[in-house]
């Protein structure tokens, strides 16, 4: 059967969204609490990477629209100026286009765009139509873009099938994207999601290493769906989700119970990018890409067997330039080859990764979605109580 578009709901503001949903914090919210050792950046976020972008486009419509996107630009010419990559599925039950290309040539050319699982190919065709849009010798005298589009799974909040998202949206929602400060938790491609039975979605966090080891910055943006058990939530070392399993559960709608839940819907995902301005090359920032996988450990995420956990990693000091038409100029910069400066990073990106998770949690609210289904958010406070009394933060 066909079913109808909904009349849409394109909210542009945290305001306007939290005003239907209280699901938002504003923008310029960041984590409350600290972890690790490297300092964040001012805004403590992706963007704090110089040259980064991001926007997210926010769709709520009635009791069943609950989805998005979110872009991430490495700059504002990504097709001239094209930024060493590398990517890795960490557990491959989901998808992120495009990435073949980026591992083989060794960069990316293209804005990183997220959403949900069936508005792939939507996101796909918007971004192509932005570059056309932008680059009008695409597929006439110039090569052709491959998209690089990440999913995850938003059914339980948002009826999926109506793929909401259009290639219009995604095209609109390129041409807003920005540096500074981002809205986080349930916008964009977080609008449905949730992680530890809690509600979840967008989570940036950035650490700014030393002078000494170069100063560079690493920034991660998170869209976090992931299906770990309650119980395997820890924050800051405290094991919240152990004292909280039985408190705030997510409300199923009578189609679904919590036990019966397979595949994706009980797996979740998560989706991790990760931006730096260190000089490195894909073959390093494959290496930085797998400490993200150290910072997910630390919140308790084990990345079950039906979960999509896609990485993708990216670096704004050094790039290649295009000429003209396919030649591309060898890369500039000098790669990192110092072990300290390296292993700095590494950690950074633990941390970072570590922090986006948590902000992902502590930004979201409590929403309600397709079918009268429920995700509660962290109750922050109580939270905060508990990381205090504990003594793991002051």
């Amino acid at each position: 059967m066909q079913l109808p578009m909904p009349k849409r709901l394109i909210l542009a503001s945290a305001c306007a969204l939290a005003a239907l949903l209280a699901a938002v914090a504003p923008a310029g919210a960041v984590l409350p609490f600290h972890t690790g050792v490297y300092p964040s950046g001012p805004l403590d976020g992706i963007t704090d990477v110089p040259g980064v972008r991001v926007a997210n486009l926010t769709l709520v419509e009635g009791e069943g629209i609950r989805t998005g996107a979110t872009a991430v630009l490495p700059n504002a010419d990504p097709w001239n100026v094209k930024v060493s990559a590398a990517a890795l599925p960490f557990n491959g039950n989901g998808e992120m286009t495009g990435t073949a290309w980026v591992n083989t040539s060794g960069y990316l050319e293209v804005p990183v765009v997220l959403t949900n699982t069936l508005n792939v190919g939507r996101a796909d065709d918007g971004v192509i139509d932005w570059m056309i849009e932008h680059y009008s010798q695409v597929g006439i005298s110039d090569d052709v873009p491959l998209p690089v589009v990440a999913e995850c799974d938003d059914q339980l909040l948002n009826m999926i099938q109506l793929r909401a998202v259009t290639p219009h949206d995604v095209q609109r929602m390129l041409d807003s994207a920005k540096g500074g400060q981002f809205d986080r938790g349930s916008v964009g491609a977080g609008t449905g999601m949730r992680a530890f039975g809690f509600k979840a979605g967008i989570g940036s966090a950035s650490r700014v290493l030393p002078k000494e080891l170069g100063g560079y910055t690493v920034g991660v943006l998170v869209n976090d769906n992931t299906g770990s058990s309650r119980e395997a939530l820890t924050i800051a070392g405290v094991p919240v989700g152990e004292r909280l399993k039985d408190e705030y559960r997510p409300v199923y709608p009578h189609h679904l119970a919590e036990a019966s839940l397979k595949g994706r819907m009980e797996s979740g995902s998560i989706i991790i990018v990760i931006a730096t301005d260190a000089p490195l090359d894909s073959r390093t920032l494959h290496a930085v890409a797998l400490r993200a996988g150290i910072g997910m450990g630390r919140t308790g995420l084990t990345s079950d067997v039906g979960s999509g956990d896609l990485f993708i990693a990216f670096s704004t000091g050094y790039t290649f330039d295009r000429t003209a038409d396919f030649d591309v100029l060898p890369p500039k910069g000098q790669i990192i080859e110092d072990d300290a400066t390296l292993n700095a990073l590494y950690r950074a990106t633990a941390e970072a990764t570590q922090s986006a998770i948590y902000d992902a949690l502590f930004e979201a609210t409590t929403m309600t979605g397709r079918g009268g289904s429920t995700v509660y958010g962290l109750p922050v406070a109580r939270v905060m109580e508990m990381l205090r009394t504990a003594g793991a933060i002051k």
